[in-house]
């Protein structure tokens, strides 16, 4: 039987106009991803500032200069609603890259900020 899982993975953007990439693993247990989430502990930051490729077994799903914005959420939106909906994507060797960029956008002023990717997913419960 498949059971729902969110699992967080983070990345530390310690440097103005730099590009930042961290390879997650999911466990193998995990047989399919049904959404992503984008947050930060500075918001502001990663809305104006930020942008991304993301991959999930070798497969882009968002290209290079992804905008950070168009995969957040906000407090107005309902819980089960916050997550941007891949389907139900396999994750074949469970390895998901994140390719982060920060730009200055002249509206911020540059200070390390944290960028939590959330992944929704099920998992496999016999195994």
């Amino acid at each position: 039987m498949l059971k729902p899982v969110k699992k967080r993975f983070d990345l530390q953007v310690s440097a103005a106009n730099q590009s930042f990439v961290k390879e997650f693993e999911l466990d193998k247990i995990i047989k399919n991803v049904k959404g992503i989430l984008v947050t930060s502990d500075k918001d502001d930051l990663l809305y104006y500032r930020g942008s991304q490729r993301i991959e999930i077994n070798k497969e882009e799903y968002f290209p290079d200069q992804y905008e950070s914005k168009l995969l957040m959420s906000g407090i107005n939106v309902a819980p089960n609603q916050r997550y941007y909906n891949l389907g139900n994507v396999n994750p074949g060797n469970g390895n998901i890259k994140l390719t982060f960029q920060d730009t200055d956008d002249g509206r911020t002023v540059f200070t390390s900020y944290r960028v939590s990717l959330y992944v929704d997913c099920e998992f496999d419960d016999t195994l």
